[in-house]
């Protein structure tokens, strides 16, 4: 007697359909010693939802003409995010991100709030998604399959606007302190002066940056940041001198 789905969340609530032929007037359905929901029965199927349970479980139909031979049924334990990497991404989408945890190899998609994508399933400790496009801000992070859900956190960051800098020159040998300003400056990984990387650098607000000006020829350079959202090059140059 076939069943579908043959497995289901240990909280039960999984809509299960048995098929064969004499399940008319089915009195009783269980899963090992727990009854289910009859939803609907004709004479070659009996729909059920399933009661919560553990393991794997004999399940029978019960009719006037007695109990079937028993089938397995695969009780899947819901899935578990222990960390989401990276926890944000630019709102064009497009990033890989890496979801580990317990019990995902069973996931079948992933959501960033109203956006579904499906994920691939490295083992059951490890998922890889490719992000959708979404709006600027935090959304919740939906990994679902057999066993049920698991929700964590996922912020689109929008491009950064690099509005200017100051001081406009410092000398050759670097070791200027330059204040960047702009906005969506919050996640930042890196300042580049002429396509050189700063020294180093601190992001002190969504709308400020302190760098280190690496050491570089004499005359004039563009001034760069990147952060999770993209890139964008400051107006003006920032002039190397003696």
């Amino acid at each position: 007697m076939p069943i579908s789905p043959d497995q289901g969340s240990t909280g039960g609530g999984t809509p299960v359909t048995f098929t064969g032929t004499g399940l008319g007037g089915a009195t009783e359905v269980r899963f090992g010693t727990e009854p289910a929901t009859i939803t609907a029965n004709t004479p070659t199927s009996v729909a059920v939802v399933s009661p919560s349970g553990a393991g794997v479980v004999a399940a029978t139909v019960t009719t006037p003409g007695g109990t079937s031979n028993p089938v397995p049924y695969y009780y899947v334990p819901p899935p578990v995010v222990l960390d989401v990497s990276p926890a944000s991404g630019p709102t064009a989408g497009g990033s890989t991100v890496t979801i580990t945890g317990r019990g995902l190899a069973a996931t079948a998609s992933v959501q960033f709030g109203g956006s579904t994508v499906t994920p691939t399933v490295v083992s059951d400790s490890e998922l890889t998604v490719v992000t959708p496009a979404g709006p600027a801000g935090t959304v919740s992070l939906v990994v679902s399959g057999r066993g049920g859900t698991a929700t964590a956190t996922f912020t689109f960051v929008g491009p950064p606007d690099l509005t200017g800098f100051s001081p406009a020159s410092g000398s050759t040998t670097g070791g200027t302190l330059v204040d960047l300003t702009g906005t969506a400056l919050s996640t930042a990984t890196g300042v580049t002066f002429g396509g050189d990387p700063a020294t180093s650098f601190a992001v002190l607000s969504d709308t400020r940056i302190a760098a280190v000006t690496p050491a570089h020829a004499l005359g004039p350079v563009a001034v760069a940041v990147t952060t999770t959202g993209g890139s964008d090059t400051a107006p003006g140059t920032f002039l190397y001198v003696l």
